[in-house]
């Protein structure tokens, strides 16, 4: 098949805008490639000439592809991607003529403000110099918009200090560590041909995509991503139909720009289906290494957001846009490989005999126990706070899904010290004659669990839709990568000749004192809650709970210990998502108020106006206006109620706002203002359902998801 939608042109098109190492194995002398592979792969520092001589070919190749500027693409904690533009152009010289030029020093190193993104007091305002670094082992490519074509290069943004001020510093940093320590305890199992362990993501992203003109007309929409008022529609999701529904035209011809555009850009776009609730969807890449499909990640929430803009739709990627139906999340699928394709997650036909995966399983088990509250943490968001526990999405209690499988050999271990026995999936009956033979798989899925067990990965469900992926894998590679570390340690001291001996002591150890974080029911149940109480798991239903996790005495040693994070980084951070979590709540109560003096409550009021003239004119005629008396009180019940809900909020509001920023700031918002934004949102919302639609100042929730 051929053509501009068939496969061949996929294929060639794909990676078209990526300096990838097709193109650099193209465009540079072989002993500068490398010297650059090198760099990547070992960690040696670049010379100068090979810098220069990588830089002139990039810039080359970006200049081939329409490119007049380069930018350093970085990842602040502003939860969205940054960047300064320069061109490529030389100072005139005698003739008037530039030259278009990339140094080295250009392609390494760039000089933003730093002073001026969020750094929990790291930098102060007269503190302005951080450096962006370029990540070579994340490719440079061109992004195409109204601007014309950039190069971006992906950096990580550090303080003048070496402080990092954003996601990639300290992922990368905790990918040295997983990879260091996944090695060391394989080669105690006597792996000599692996070089390098590397740990895989794929992040599925969730979205919804409304019509823009509509959106528009949504100030709560415009300020804070999601619906702050809004009655439910007679039908919302409860059908289940349009969950892997067939795609709406316009929706249809989104996606397929979305895809090309991503492929361009190396994006191994695979899965787009229809999520569960109305104009709910979600697209999924295939596996890649964690930095760059970090870096993927950010590309796929711009890409959806500015394809969605040409087709004259609005991509919403907060986490709960619309009250009463599934929220979005993204589903962190980790896996841990190593360079010759050895996936240490694989359990094999027989995982009761795998006593390498076994002592890898039991690690990641003890790992997630011991920082189960870190582990929440690592995906708390405002927008989190109303999603977490929905029917779409895992509870705050982190808890273990491994399936009956490895539930069953753990269960061995741990009563008889020894696996000897794996059960089988067996085959799956249909009831259909000519559908037999099919295998199943050993064990069911169960998408209430927070951190799942799916083959060869686990499933980490909690993320936002908005955020970086990167903040959960730097928390999962640095706590899988003690329990490593504390599992070679014994190995090692114990000696070869008790080495058996020693990892069957160690995964009965630590599949005993860690099997109450394995629960393989129903995540949504009040019993859950009980029964994880009774185990100890730690229940942090909000973000404000979940922050101080960052600053725990274990949580700084551990971080410490490995350099991902000093005690000074682990502070500003928890300072930042402090500060993140009341301006948040601040623009959102804000917007509230502004709405319902300006919309909502001039509209009721218009209204009943009409339903009074109405109950004169019924009696005028004559008639009994029982109905229009009966609509008007209950409106006139309802006004009084959103007005001392705006007041009320108003106070609180003001209260706040004059709170030092922190965690009481952080805490007045969420005990007060949140509180109050919901007394004010129900009346407004039962309003809805009496005002004619006419009147009603904007677009419904039956507008906003089905007439897309």
């Amino acid at each position: 098949m051929t053509g501009t939608d068939g496969l061949e042109s996929v294929a060639e098109m794909f990676g078209e805008d990526v300096f990838n190492d097709a193109a650099m194995r193209m465009r540079l002398p072989k002993k500068v490639y490398q010297a650059l592979k090198n760099s990547v792969d070992n960690g040696t520092e670049l010379d100068a000439q090979t810098a220069d001589m990588v830089a002139h070919e990039m810039k080359e190749w970006a200049i081939e592809k329409g490119a007049t500027h380069f930018t350093h693409w970085f990842q602040p904690l502003t939860g969205v991607t940054a960047e300064k533009h320069d061109s490529f152009i030389n100072a005139p010289g005698e003739d008037g003529k530039t030259l278009m030029s990339l140094s080295g020093k250009e392609l390494i190193r760039g000089e933003p403000d730093a002073s001026s993104f969020p750094s929990g007091g790291l930098r102060a305002t007269f503190e302005a110099r951080g450096y962006t670094i370029w990540d070579a082992a994340s490719p440079a490519f061109i992004r195409r918009d109204e601007g014309g074509a950039t190069l971006c290069i992906p950096t990580a943004f550090c303080s003048y200090k070496g402080e990092a001020l954003d996601q990639k510093t300290p992922l990368l940093r905790s990918m040295e560590v997983i990879g260091r320590e996944a090695l060391r305890l394989i080669r105690l199992f006597g792996n000599r041909t692996s070089k390098k362990v590397t740990p895989y993501i794929g992040a599925e992203q969730e979205y919804f995509i409304i019509d823009r003109d509509k959106y528009l007309k949504r100030t709560d929409l415009v300020f804070t991503g999601r619906t702050l008022f809004g009655a439910m529609p007679p039908k919302g999701q409860e059908l289940d139909d349009h969950y892997f529904g067939t795609l709406r035209p316009r929706i249809a011809s989104y996606m397929k720009d979305v895809n090309r555009e991503l492929w361009k850009l190396g994006v191994p776009a695979k899965t787009q289906h229809n999520e569960a609730a109305p104009a709910q969807h979600e697209l999924a890449p295939i596996y890649e290494k964690v930095n760059v499909a970090v870096d993927h990640n950010q590309l796929i929430m711009q890409t959806l957001k500015r394809v969605a803009t040409r087709h004259g739709l609005r991509c919403l990627l907060h986490e709960k846009p619309f009250a009463g139906v599934n929220g979005s999340g993204k589903h962190n699928n980790w896996s841990l490989m190593t360079d010759d394709g050895i996936n240490l997650l694989d359990p094999g036909r027989t995982p009761h005999e795998n006593i390498q995966f076994l002592l890898v399983l039991t690690c990641i088990l003890k790992a997630v126990d011991d920082y189960a509250g870190l582990l929440r943490e690592s995906a708390a968001d405002v927008g989190n706070d109303l999603r977490l526990g929905g029917n779409e999405a895992p509870p705050a209690i982190v808890s273990v899904f491994l399936g009956e499988q490895l539930e069953d050999v753990i269960n061995q271990l741990v009563s008889t010290g020894r696996a000897s026995s794996t059960r089988k999936g067996g085959k799956l009956d249909t009831g259909v004659s000519y559908m037999t033979g099919i295998n199943k798989d050993a064990t069911d899925r169960n998408r209430t669990s927070p951190f799942a067990f799916t083959g060869n990965k686990f499933e980490f469900r909690m993320v936002g839709s908005r955020d970086s992926v990167a903040a959960p894998n730097v928390v999962l590679n640095t706590i899988v990568a003690d329990a490593f570390h504390e599992a070679s340690e014994a190995i090692e001291s114990a000696g070869e000749d008790r080495f058996e001996e020693t990892v069957h002591d160690l995964i009965k150890k630590y599949a005993a004192e860690h099997r109450r974080i394995i629960f393989n029911g129903n995540g949504y149940s009040e019993s859950w809650v009980t029964e994880a109480r009774r185990r100890g798991l730690p229940n942090l239903a909000s973000m404000v709970d979940a922050i101080p996790e960052l600053v725990e005495d274990r949580t700084v040693s551990l971080f410490e210990k490995y350099g991902v994070f000093s005690k000074k980084e682990l502070i500003s951070r928890m300072e930042v998502k402090y500060e993140t979590y009341a301006k948040d709540m601040n623009i959102e109560a804000r917007t509230m108020l502004s709405q319902a003096c300006k919309e909502y409550l001039p509209a009721i009021i218009r209204y009943t106006g009409i339903l009074a003239e109405s109950v004169c004119s019924v009696e005028k005629a004559g008639a009994d206006p029982a109905v229009q008396r009966e609509q008007l009180l209950k409106l006139n019940g309802l006004l009084g109620e959103a007005d001392e809900a705006v007041k009320h909020l108003g106070r609180v509001t003001a209260e706040a706002e004059k709170c030092p920023a922190g965690r009481r700031q952080a805490l007045l918002y969420r005990d007060t203002v949140v509180p109050a934004m919901e007394a004010l949102r129900k009346p407004v919302d039962a309003a809805e359902m009496l005002v004619d639609r006419e009147i009603w100042p904007v677009p419904s929730y039956a507008e906003l998801m089905f007439e897309v």
